[in-house]
């Protein structure tokens, strides 16, 4: 059992590779043999020339490793799709939008007072209002779960940073 435990920990890590396990021995068996008819050969076929040839496995793997593109930012439609979600009531919008106004407000307060330093304290406040909205909209609407979510690290750049804050607001 440990074995396999560490055989497949080394599989998973890449370090190392799968070796075919010798054939089996044949049992023998009370039934007759059944044997196949003789294989018909015929000409080898040609292959024509195609326009598409598949990329060789190396550059498959190259091209497949290169990050996604990152998706640009929406806030205007990000904002909308919030407003427009059937996913929550009404009040809870609005609690959900009193601390966002709050949130920001410390934000623009740390960017007047100049100290980089306060932005970074105000994370997990960012993280845990961010969580609070997931937490809400995740079972009524999950593509807007999955655009926020997507988003997470794209508004805290902006909010962090005082001229792309400025204008946002």
């Amino acid at each position: 059992m440990r074995c396999a435990a560490i055989g497949l920990l080394a599989l998973a890590a890449g370090c190392a590779t799968v070796v075919a396990a010798p054939p089996a021995p044949e049992l023998p068996s009370a039934a007759p043999a059944v044997t196949a008819a003789p294989a018909v050969t015929a000409a080898p076929a040609v292959i024509a020339p195609t326009a598409a040839r598949p990329a060789p496995p190396a550059k498959a793997a190259r091209e497949a490793a290169k990050p996604a593109p990152a998706p640009t930012l929406d806030v205007a439609a990000l904002k909308e799709r919030l407003r427009s979600t059937s996913a929550c009531g009404v009040f809870t919008k609005l609690a959900l939008k009193n601390q966002m106004d709050d949130l920001l407000q410390q934000f623009r307060a740390q960017h007047q007072s100049g100290g980089a330093s306060g932005v970074s304290a105000l994370r997990q406040p960012y993280d845990m209002l961010v969580l609070k909205v997931l937490a809400v909209v995740q079972d009524g609407d999950p593509s807007l779960a999955r655009m926020i979510s997507g988003s997470r690290e794209a508004i805290w750049g902006i909010l962090v940073d005082p001229v792309k804050f400025n204008a946002l607001a």
